[in-house]
């Protein structure tokens, strides 16, 4: 990235045809990456995606660009804390091409979904890394840390059941 490229970060119109190619190729791209499991998106989820995401209320996306070329993508949804009794955004992907990474570009998506949360009245922000990501460190110094209530008991550990 030269000093004088311009990075924005825009909120993604999932009815709008650039962005949404732009979100689905950015998260395919994420998805063949190793930390995002090293497969392509399968056909029929890339034929879906963003009418899926257009259909979700509690959906939102945030791409970021470089001199207009898509880079970056933050996949977020809306969740609710019943402990605070007030909305949440769950960071879901979050995602930077190997070639735009190290320039600032997962920081200036972090910080546009933090504008974006307390817009929408988030209490927090959640989000779940593999503990081998490299993009832990950039998570730490952004203020994220393991959730727990009391060291006694323990931190949270995200589970899942695949049904399909």
């Amino acid at each position: 990235m030269s000093d004088t490229a311009i990075l924005a970060i825009t909120l993604a119109d999932y009815r709008d045809p650039r962005d949404a190619a732009d979100v689905v190729a950015l998260l395919d791209a994420y998805a063949r990456d190793p930390m995002g499991g090293g497969e392509p998106l399968r056909d029929d989820v890339r034929a879906r995606l963003a009418g899926d995401l257009a259909a979700n209320p509690q959906a939102f996306s945030l791409i970021a660009r470089i001199d207009g070329r898509a880079v970056g993508l933050a996949n977020c949804f809306m969740g609710y804390s019943t402990f605070a009794a007030a909305p949440l955004v769950n960071i879901h992907d979050l995602a930077v091409l190997p070639e735009a990474r190290g320039h600032g570009v997962g920081k200036a998506l972090l910080q546009a979904v933090e504008a974006e949360a307390l817009k929408r009245g988030a209490c927090k922000i959640t989000l779940e890394v593999l503990s081998g990501n490299p993009a832990r460190r950039l998570y730490a110094r952004e203020g994220f840390g393991d959730y727990q209530l009391d060291p006694a008991t323990g931190h949270a550990l995200f589970w899942q059941k695949r049904l399909t």
